[in-house]
């Protein structure tokens, strides 16, 4: 039997015997108990694959944004399998993804939290026996028929939307199951987990989140996020629209400009009721707004302020992100770049004088930072405040003390808004509020700035990081969690996001993920950017909206 050659992303060049197993070719370097996957010629593949011929390849570690994926998604079948072991008749949802792990809900079973230790020792168990993940590539009118079978017409449905020749299983003994990603070529390396009883027969799965250097984030209980996520679910089901096949079906059905109208109209009802809460309170003069990335941090504050100015207050808004330091004085990362996303890249000092003088009656300026040149510049914009003026202040840093923490507590308002999207692909795969920011982002930024689609997902790494150190920790902090996501806007930033995620070409190092999130957006039916109101938040990412 002849050798193929190997080439490692490194350069290093190494020889094994025709049809090796990537899984015998990993044992052989050093960090084999940490590599989770493999990427073959820039597309991620099953360590259980054999190798024909020679390729270029790149083990993928745990700790990594891919390996992440693929140790999530043998975590939730290591869980699944362990539930019906214990628990025959029960069945779970996996519901949705908070900063420390999955929200998941048992159903057909009394969960009780003494029975947390027997799905420990189970998981316990089916680890340590090193049990083997099969892959299962079929036609997918066999899959439909499975789940025809088992009468799940969500997946059924999935299958017949996506319309692709073949469909991806995996297997563990007797649970058989997908989701939407690569899975270990075994149990043994989903050795770092927790299992935490919440209430309502729900259960907390941690785990070694990235940028979190191999370790499980510190439980919190986020009861604003949760309260987010079940209100928006509760919502989805009474309109009848849960999973994304009934989204489907009512853009197949002509339904599709009742919903938009019935979405915007939730949407805006709940920033008409944080408006009115805080109008109610004569004694708040500051509202705090923050958000992660993309999240629409600015369509979210002007809508406040039009609520404000309904209910007979005067506004002043005020974007920290116009208090940039100097270009020339900006922090820069371990990498030697440009940290954009701490919150030491903001001018507090500045910023506090400018705010000491609004308060001493003084007419201002407000200051307007060129991206571009990397300088503030003093806009048109004067201001100055009345006796019923309230101060919005928005930015990525608005919840962390360290920014305005000049401001009375007493008189301050704390606001988090970000897209906690409630609808799911099926009851086992939500979807993931990060990549609905990305994606949102990649369109908004090719339409805004000129970006590139590789620049963009280049860049994503550092923002993210940037979110889980300077955000994601003062989150507790909000007043009040704002949902910004609307169940059908992946239908219409497919339409925008698709073409630019196609250009990218299989030599260029984000292909994989280009394809990642395509694969992603073919779940979905489009839908026009017509059928999108002119003031609704998403117009803050695609564009047409009265300010264009």
């Amino acid at each position: 039997m002849s050798d193929i050659t190997v080439t490692l992303d490194n350069g290093i060049k190494k020889s094994f015997p025709m049809n090796t197993t990537y899984k015998q070719m990993s044992e052989s370097f050093p960090n084999a108990q940490k590599i989770i996957g493999v990427c073959v010629n820039n597309k991620i593949t099953s360590l259980a694959d054999r190798c024909d011929h020679d390729v270029n390849i790149k083990f993928i570690d745990v700790d990594e944004s891919d390996g992440n994926r693929i140790y999530v998604a043998g975590l939730k079948m290591i869980f699944e399998y362990s539930l019906k072991k214990c628990f025959p008749k029960a069945r779970v949802e996996y519901s949705y993804n908070i900063p420390c792990g999955i929200v998941a809900t048992i159903k057909g079973v009394e969960l009780k939290n003494s029975d947390i230790y027997s799905l420990k020792t189970a998981m316990l168990q089916v680890v340590e026996e090193d049990k083997r993940i099969e892959k299962l590539i079929i036609k997918s009118q066999d899959g439909i028929t499975y789940y025809d079978k088992l009468q799940n017409t969500v997946k059924l449905d999935n299958i017949q939307n996506i319309m692709d020749l073949t469909i991806t299983l995996y297997r563990l003994e007797n649970v058989v199951n997908y989701y939407y990603s690569e899975m270990p070529y075994s149990t043994s390396i989903i050795n770092n987990y927790d299992i935490k009883y919440l209430k309502d027969n729900k259960v907390l799965l941690s785990y070694p989140m990235e940028y979190y250097d191999g370790r499980i984030p510190e439980y919190h209980e986020y009861e604003g996020i949760m309260k987010s996520y079940e209100e928006g679910a509760k919502w989805l089901k009474t309109m009848k629209v849960p999973y994304i096949n009934d989204i489907n079906r009512e853009i197949y059905d002509g339904l599709i400009t009742k919903f938009v109208k019935s979405t915007e109209l939730n949407f805006n009802l709940s920033i008409n009721e944080t408006a009115k809460e805080i109008t109610n309170n004569n004694n708040i003069k500051y509202v705090l707004i923050a958000g992660p990335s993309s999240s629409g941090k600015t369509t979210v504050t002007k809508r406040i302020a039009s609520y404000f100015e309904i209910y007979g207050k005067h506004t002043v808004v005020i974007s920290i992100d116009d208090y940039f330091k100097e270009r020339k004085d900006t922090p820069k990362d371990a990498d030697g770049q440009y940290d954009f996303e701490c919150v030491d890249a903001i001018d507090t000092k500045f910023l506090q004088e400018d705010v000491e003088r609004l308060l001493n009656k003084e007419e201002i300026y407000l200051p307007s930072f060129n991206f571009v040149t990397g300088h503030k510049e003093i806009s048109s914009k004067k201001v100055k405040l009345y006796d019923d003026t309230i101060i919005l202040f928005e930015g990525l840093h608005a919840l962390n003390p360290n920014v305005l923490s000049f401001l009375p507590k007493e008189k301050t308002y704390q606001i988090y808004v970000s897209p906690f999207i409630p609808l799911r692909l099926d009851e086992h795969n939500y979807i993931s509020l990060n990549d609905l920011r990305l994606i949102r982002r990649i369109v908004r930024d090719f339409r805004t700035r000129g970006s590139s689609i590789n620049d963009t997902l280049a860049y994503w790494h550092k923002v993210r990081a940037g979110e889980e150190k300077h955000i994601i920790p003062f989150v507790g902090n909000a007043d009040r969690i704002i949902n910004t996501s609307l169940p059908y806007e992946v239908g219409v930033l497919k339409i925008l996001a698709e073409p630019l995620l196609y250009s990218v070409t299989k030599d260029e190092p984000y292909y994989n993920e280009a394809r990642r999130l395509l694969n992603f957006l073919k779940q979905f039916f489009t839908i026009n950017t017509e059928y999108v109101p002119k003031d609704s938040i998403l117009r803050e990412f695609i564009g047409g909206n009265d300010n264009d």
